[in-house]
């Protein structure tokens, strides 16, 4: 499945993966950026603004967090986000 390198003992990928039938092919990221960014607008377009929502980790920063809520609102129009931070 292509070239990878090991990290904690596991192997990891080393570039992004496009699925086809069964299997996987390897892309560019510009060509694996592209192809979700047009499922998520199909996905959008489907269901609505509300099918898309974000939970984030406690162990996020609060930056990272803040990108996501961001990315959740601006980009795809949703105010379905959710955080253990509260708890």
């Amino acid at each position: 499945m292509g070239s990878k390198i090991k990290f904690s003992g596991r192997p990891r990928l080393t570039h992004p993966l496009i699925r086809e039938g069964d299997g996987f092919r390897r892309a560019s990221w510009e060509e694996a950026l592209s192809v979700v960014a047009g499922a998520l607008k199909a996905n959008r377009a489907k269901h609505g603004d509300r099918a898309f929502g974000i939970f984030s980790c406690s162990k996020s920063t609060n930056e990272m967090n803040f990108v996501a809520q961001k990315f959740a609102r601006v980009v795809m129009g949703s105010n379905n986000i959710d955080s253990c931070n509260r708890t």
